[in-house]
């Protein structure tokens, strides 16, 4: 047998002959003189490419819907949402977790995004860290999981270690645990109590998955957590009524979903929202429920929170 070159071990040949197995690695030789085209027909051929993602989201729906009602079940009871990724993946999660605080007035500490090789790796590669189980297990303990969280591991590939050992370690603690990848019969999906594949196809760029892989991981987080938050009484309707209002953007827009709940004056909407110390949720009872601010307050906490079910009891007692 020959040697290998000094640079090439057996594992980087079993890594790369992994890698040529996958469906988001595979190489398209009818681009291969795409950097010879004008930019436009570049852009057509993307945009062309990206159109073809919300299909298969879609293929994949079934699966989304019933891992969204099981971890709504899970944060029903005080669980978390924790995403666990590396690379763009691990950004993407770190992304949808973050803006959920401003969103949905969850605490930090509700969603949480896990990215291999932490904060750092936010903004720069942080080598080695996608390829180790052993960190997604430290980065969970630091967390003190419960059986009441859920972890998602989300990785293209759906082969990434330190996805697959984030699910496998929060499985073993009992938690309930998501696969997100972009290859049909994934390590990922096979080690999570639900896993989730939308497969996208072979990349523009070869093996760069932060382009149509990315965009799907993108789609479906957003459904993970929104679709959950609208599940835990988060809105009304389609209005964020549990904003945080933190700066004049989210003031101005606060007052707008108070107005369109209710209909309400601009000298209604003030009153209510001194009343409830600003709190959207809070005035918007004030106003449809006939109540005053503590009132609505102690629906709200009687209600878990949600509005629709704080307004009825408002409205049907004497």
């Amino acid at each position: 047998m020959p040697s290998l070159p000094p640079d090439v071990s057996p594992d980087h040949l079993s890594v790369r002959a992994e890698l040529e197995s996958l469906t988001t690695e595979a190489f398209r030789p009818e681009l291969a003189d795409i950097d010879q085209l004008p930019t436009l027909d570049i852009a057509k051929l993307m945009n062309g490419e990206d159109a073809a993602v919300p299909a298969a989201v879609a293929a994949q729906l079934p699966l989304i819907a019933a891992a969204i009602d099981a971890i709504a079940e899970r944060m029903s009871r005080g669980g978390r949402l924790i995403y666990a990724g590396a690379g763009t993946a691990g950004r993407l999660g770190v992304l949808d977790a973050s803006e959920c605080p401003p969103t949905f007035n969850t605490s930090p500490a509700q969603v949480v995004g896990l990215i291999a090789g932490g904060r750092n790796a936010m903004v720069t590669s942080i080598e080695g860290a996608e390829d180790s189980a052993e960190l997604a297990r430290t980065d969970l303990d630091a967390l003190h999981l419960t059986p009441a969280d859920t972890v998602v591991g989300v990785s293209a590939s759906g082969r990434t270690p330190y996805a697959i050992g984030a699910v496998r370690h929060a499985r073993a603690h009992g938690a309930l645990t998501v696969g997100l990848s972009c290859n049909p019969a994934s390590a990922l999906a096979a080690a999570a109590d639900h896993g989730i594949e939308v497969v996208v196809g072979p990349e523009l760029v070869t093996g760069s998955t932060r382009l149509k892989a990315g965009t799907a991981q993108k789609l479906v987080l957003n459904m993970l957590s929104t679709i959950t938050m609208i599940r835990l009484g988060k809105t009304y309707g389609n209005l964020m009524v549990d904003v945080r209002v933190s700066n004049d953007k989210l003031r101005a827009r606060s007052r707008r979903i108070v107005a369109l709940a209710t209909g309400a004056t601009d000298e209604e909407i003030e009153k209510a929202l001194t009343e409830s110390a600003g709190e959207t949720k809070n005035a918007i009872l004030i106003i449809l429920g006939g109540v005053d601010g503590q009132t609505a307050t102690r629906l709200l906490t009687q209600h878990e929170g949600r509005l629709r079910a704080a307004l009825a009891s408002a409205l049907t007692t004497p």
